[in-house]
Order: C-alpha cells, then sequence, then structure tokens
C-alpha cells in the first residue's frame, strides 16, 4: 500500500472554514489520500468536491469526549452517511469505560455499526491517553465484539495522541481482525513510518502533505 492510501488528511478545528475544506479535498486528490477527515458540518461539501475520485469521505462522530448518547451517535451515524460520508470514527463512551459498565460500551459501539449498516466503515477512538493499559485492551475487545472495523489511538483534542506503544498494543489485540489507525502528533514522514512499524494500518493527519513531500524528498523527486 502506498504512503498516501495510508493517509486520513484531516482537519477538525472548530474554526475550519469552507474554503479550507475544500483546500483539503484538492489536496486529497492531488495526493491520492485514502480520505478526509472533517467534522459532520462539512460532509456534504467534501462529498462534491471528491465526487468521481477515489478519496473517501471520513467524519467524526460523538466528538471529541464520547459523551453523546448513543441514540445521538446512531442518528449522526445516519446523517453522515445520507450526506455522503463513507466512514466514521466515533469517540467511545470512555467515562462509561471507565466506570466498568462494558456492555453498555460494547452496545454502544454496536448502535454506530448498525446504523451504518455496511455502508461506511466504522473506527472506535478509545483515547488512549485517558486509559489505563487495561482499559485499551478491554476498549479493543469491545470494539471488536461490536463489530468495528478499525481502533484509533486519538482525537488530537485530548491530553495526548498517538505513541508507538499504543500502536504495537492495540495491533496485538486486534491483529488481523480490525486495522489501526494512529492519530495525534503525526506531524512528518519519520512519525508515520514508527507507527507503521508498530502496526498502524491507517493515520490521521492534518500534515499529511507534509509528509508526502518529506516521501519525496527521500525518492529523489
Amino acid at each position: 500500500m502506498s504512503t498516501a492510501k495510508m493517509i486520513d488528511h484531516t482537519l477538525l478545528k472548530a474554526e475550519a472554514t469552507k474554503e479550507q475544506i475544500v483546500t483539503l479535498c484538492e489536496e486529497a486528490r492531488e495526493y491520492g489520500f485514502a480520505s478526509v477527515c472533517v467534522n459532520p458540518i462539512w460532509v456534504k461539501t467534501a462529498a462534491e468536491k471528491l465526487k468521481g475520485s477515489d478519496v473517501k469521505v471520513c467524519t467524526v462522530i460523538g466528538f471529541p469526549l464520547g459523551a453523546s448518547t448513543t441514540a445521538v451517535k446512531a442518528i449522526e451515524s445516519e446523517n453522515a452517511i445520507q450526506n455522503g460520508a463513507e466512514e466514521v470514527d466515533m469517540v467511545l463512551a470512555i467515562g462509561v469505560l471507565k466506570s466498568g459498565e462494558y456492555e453498555e460500551v460494547e452496545a454502544d459501539i454496536r448502535a454506530v455499526v448498525d446504523a451504518v449498516k455496511t455502508k461506511a466503515l466504522v473506527k472506535v477512538i478509545i483515547e488512549t491517553s485517558l486509559l489505563t493499559e487495561e482499559e485499551k485492551v478491554i476498549a479493543c475487545e469491545l470494539s471488536l465484539r461490536a463489530g468495528a472495523d478499525f481502533v484509533k489511538t486519538s482525537t488530537g483534542f485530548s491530553t495526548g495522541g498517538a505513541t508507538v506503544e499504543d500502536v504495537a498494543l492495540m495491533h496485538e489485540i486486534v491483529k488481523d481482525k480490525a486495522g489501526v489507525k494512529a492519530s495525534g502528533g503525526i506531524r512528518d514522514l519519520k512519525d508515520l513510518k514508527s507507527m507503521v512499524e508498530a502496526g498502524a494500518t491507517r493515520v490521521g493527519a492534518s500534515s499529511g502533505v507534509k509528509i508526502m513531500k518529506g516521501e519525496a524528498v527521500l525518492d529523489g523527486y
């Protein structure tokens, strides 16, 4: 797989403008990224701008706290699909997990999986910086049981981002049953390669263009 096809070209800042979202999509077309990852309000815009390309539209659900009710996450997911999303990155119910209510967490994830009904990939953001190692393992196991396609390290809006150690742990748990998306703090080609070596199969980054330019320099063109 090419480097570009491992990158979700991301812009999730609250102040992101329509013009910036359009530029994000143009860059994604130019470099051939796997997807653009945008807030739900911009899904229609991104879908229009990427029509006819193989770049997917990814959006976030229950973002960034994971504290929306399950019903709201399901409706948000359905609406995103209607607007053109093909991948959804949902935030796990972090406080519920830390309360030990694992059945509720699994049901929360499954509700999103059921809502998209195979029309979109589901990635579960477990927010590793807020979890113990045991909780990280449990979060990955619950995600698998609920039918998620990926587990993802971070929102990029909490106390820390992706680490090599967390990616390796997540990969060890899900093995070939799901992908691992590393997100948060991945700023250059070196960062991306370290995550891939640890087991990441997708990377979320706002610096996708910088990463690709770094690869071009290494390749001598």
